[in-house]
């Protein structure tokens, strides 16, 4: 590893696990054009080299959320287990595409990977807008409520006081306040939704194994293909396949990218020399810029970051996809 491939693998290894840290995915999609056009790698290197650093950044990542018990193991392990076939598949795929190809289709996945990024920051936005707006709206009706009552203090003195509740009735009340607040903590840590629309008779969501078994074969189809993370879509799978709630579902989805992306790293292990100096120097670094992410993560703006972000990416796919089709 020459010294300008080093100097090239520290910028761009701490680029990409800031975004790791600070977006909670998206960031390994970087590492591929970054060990083409930075650090000499052919394409078929590069996809096979990125999954060393996706496998260090889910480990790194991985530990964080199940210290905060935000890792489902037998939901994740099955997940990742069904999805080891399409794992393979995509990593045979990748072997035997035309290096050009492999480009041309990798920069529709950035395209891709840009416009989810700035959907889901939208979503995430007005979200928080709403909440927002709900909040004053009820600060306003009880600073009105407090005025009113200011007002018409005096006459309400004058009249008489409202009845007070039965101690029994308190009691009871009191008792259901903390059985619900107790049956939430119990479908939080079985990772089943906990609002307040959420019955005591609601049932679980049905198991369906053929749509669990075709979602897992095409994420492990995807990381085994381009040699990225797939976070984008592990996430929303297991929130919709398995109905985990969303913190829960980032945590386990990195259990997911793990052993998706050994899988496709044992199958490419025998096609092909790896540069391990260049992939621990990068994965090394991406591990210190996802630490320092997940601490600039609060000080930043999130719709700021991810747009900026989805601008990067879809700059970089336009670009790879002019050179890659006036090399071809």
């Amino acid at each position: 590893m020459s010294v300008l491939i080093a100097a090239a693998a520290l910028p761009c290894g701490l680029l990409i696990g800031l975004l790791l840290g600070a977006l909670g995915g998206g960031g390994s999609v970087l590492a591929v054009p970054a060990l083409v056009y930075l650090m000499g790698q052919s394409p078929h290197e590069a996809t096979a080299g990125a999954l060393v650093v996706v496998a260090v950044g889910a480990v790194s990542g991985l530990l964080c959320h199940a210290r905060a018990g935000r890792v489902r193991w037998a939901a994740g392990a099955t997940f990742g287990a069904l999805g080891t076939a399409g794992s393979f598949a995509g990593s045979r795929w990748s072997a035997a595409l035309d290096p050009g190809g492999l480009m041309a289709a990798f920069s529709v996945l950035m395209l891709v990977v840009a416009a989810g990024m700035v959907t889901r920051g939208t979503r995430k936005s007005e979200r928080a807008d709403a909440e927002a707006g709900s909040e004053a709206g009820s600060e306003n009706q009880s600073e009105d409520g407090s005025k009113n009552r200011s007002e018409n203090g005096s006459e309400t003195t004058a009249k008489e006081s409202p009845p007070r509740a039965h101690p029994a009735r308190l009691r009871d009340a009191v008792c259901l306040r903390e059985a619900t607040r107790l049956r939430q903590a119990v479908r939080r840590s079985l990772g089943r939704p906990t609002g307040p629309h959420i019955s005591r008779t609601s049932p679980a969501p049905r198991p369906r194994p053929l749509r669990t078994i075709v979602t897992a074969s095409a994420v492990g189809l995807l990381t085994g293909f381009f040699g990225v993370g797939g976070g984008f879509v592990v996430v929303p799978a297991l929130t919709l396949v398995l109905g985990l709630e969303m913190p829960v579902a980032v945590g386990t989805s990195l259990l997911v990218i793990l052993i998706n992306s050994g899988v496709a790293l044992a199958t490419r292990a025998g096609t092909g020399s790896l540069d391990w100096p260049l992939l621990a120097t990068l994965a090394a670094c991406a591990a210190v810029g996802s630490h320092l992410g997940n601490r600039l993560a609060g000080h930043l703006r999130p719709r700021t970051l991810t747009t900026s972000f989805a601008a990067l990416v879809a700059v970089l796919a336009l670009a790879m996809a002019a050179t890659t089709v006036t090399g071809l």
